[in-house]
């Protein structure tokens, strides 16, 4: 009789958290436990990464580590991204690699692991339907397709449960033309989820306790778009307030340039718990490098909306993201993104080197920037940043915000704002153990370049604004030029 213990890791971004979270359910469905040791487990899965280069040769790392402790009776399933992007040719990199599953397949891990422990030689069964390349080439894997390459996700919660927080599945892929970006090649185009079973998950996840909804997708501005919807993302926000209205913060991720809409902004400042921030990763600050970036160039653009999103919500935090060296980025290129980012004060910022993917557009592109350069640029758009970022916390200082609080140690508690999205932005630090999953208002007295500094307001002058609590005597700072 097979023992029923399965053990997962999970690799990448928390897309990919969500779809390993959905192969733990299936797999506990069949009968499995999971279990936190891979010595332990009879099935091994690692759900993969393959968006660039570092992220693929990590992959790979960790499943030749797996496969060379392997003892007999496991087996190894590389899931995800990397088989994504590269097929078949996982298993000839992973020498003892016994099932491969591809990204938008993540609904049969049950059925592939049951295939793997019952198949009577030992060669790999592929499920790679992207490449042409179904199970081995004696038995095919059977199809099960949807719309978009997915069929019913069969009453699976599409979210990862992370303490207090949640990351909700909206959709998955791309169809933007972005030169430099290889999630088209790992994901195909945009598939948008119902709009009724993701209101009813939000629900559901409120119901147990969730106070923060975190809505992903590669693009979130995009929602809809399959279904015929127009401003897809604010009718799923109204969607979504209806159906989990005690939901305390609603969060935006990975907004596409020139899909905020009037009617976006309209939503988010009308619903209080829609946080008062958005993600809209720009990429460059000037319009040559974003043309050949394939990006929208209409830099008038972004000055308009984030004009719009300020007036109509004062105290909304913008973050974004850029890429420096990209080919062809001359000194004045950069030059003028150093300007926009002066310009514009982006409340929080990442910037990421160019990465070399082949396959992509920008892979085929002349005047490559040499390495030394591109770190040198990244150094010094980060330097320019900190300082915008750190006159952005001190605005906060002496407003009393909500804080969720996500552990403890040293005798400080450590929690988010709504201006800090988990894991990529910034902290507040409070003195004394505060219970962890619980929203504390917290009056800031302190910050830093990234974090902020606060003590438990036990006050009782405050009003509620939305997105955050500020004293009825202090008036809230005002928006940025």
């Amino acid at each position: 009789m097979h023992r029923k213990r399965f053990y997962l890791l999970s690799l990448g971004c928390a897309k990919n958290t969500v779809d390993s979270e959905s192969m733990a359910q299936l797999m506990a469905r069949a009968g499995y436990e999971a279990v936190a040791r891979p010595e332990r487990a009879e099935v091994l899965i690692v759900n993969t990464c393959g968006f660039i280069g570092p992220a693929r040769q990590e992959s790979l790392n960790v499943l030749r580590e797996l496969a060379s402790a392997k003892r007999p009776g496991q087996v190894l399933i590389a899931a995800g991204c990397l088989p994504a992007r590269i097929g078949a040719a996982v298993a000839e990199e992973v020498p003892g690699l016994d099932g491969i599953l591809s990204t938008r397949r993540w609904m049969d891990i049950a059925n592939l692991v049951a295939r793997l422990r019952e198949r009577p030689r030992p060669e790999p069964i592929y499920d790679l339907p992207e490449t042409g390349v179904v199970s081995s080439a004696l038995t095919p894997f059977p199809q099960s397709f949807g719309r978009g390459g997915e069929r019913g996700e069969d009453g699976v919660l599409r979210a990862a449960v992370q303490g207090a927080s949640a990351y909700l599945k909206i959709a998955d892929g791309c169809r933007r033309p972005c030169a430099f970006c290889s999630i088209p090649l790992i994901k195909g185009t945009a598939v948008s989820r119902p709009p009724e079973t993701i209101a009813a998950e939000a629900a559901r996840l409120v119901a147990a306790g969730v106070k923060e909804l975190i809505l992903i997708a590669q693009d979130t501005t995009d929602y809809g778009h399959d279904l015929g919807l127009k401003d897809g993302l604010a009718q799923l926000l109204d969607r979504i307030i209806e159906a989990a209205p005690a939901v305390r913060w609603l969060r935006i991720m990975y907004a596409y340039p020139g899909y905020v809409t009037p009617r976006l902004i309209e939503t988010m400042a009308r619903h209080p718990q829609i946080c008062h921030y958005l993600d809209i990763p720009l990429q460059h600050g000037h319009p040559q490098t974003l043309r050949r970036m394939r990006r929208p160039s209409h830099i008038e653009w972004v000055y308009s909306t984030l004009a719009s999103l300020r007036a109509a919500m004062p105290d909304i935090a913008i973050r974004t993201t850029f890429i420096v060296g990209y080919p062809g980025e001359t000194e004045e290129e950069f030059q003028a993104l150093l300007d926009f980012v002066a310009d514009l004060r982006f409340d929080r910022l990442g910037c990421f080197t160019y990465s070399f993917e082949p396959g992509t557009p920008s892979a085929g592109l002349p005047d490559q920037v040499p390495e030394e350069v591109k770190e040198e640029r990244r150094e010094r758009l980060m330097a320019l940043q900190q300082g915008i970022s750190l006159a952005r916390n001190q605005a906060q200082v002496g407003r009393t915000l909500e804080v969720l609080i996500e552990g403890q140690g040293d005798g400080l508690s450590i929690g988010r704002t709504y201006r800090d999205a988990p894991e990529v932005d910034g902290l507040v630090l409070i003195p004394g153990d505060l219970p962890t999953g619980e929203m504390v208002p917290v009056r800031i007295t302190g910050a830093t370049e990234y974090d902020l500094i606060g003590e438990v307001d036990s006050g009782e002058s405050r009003v509620v604004l939305p997105g955050a609590i500020a004293l009825a005597a202090q008036p809230a700072p005002a928006p940025p030029r």
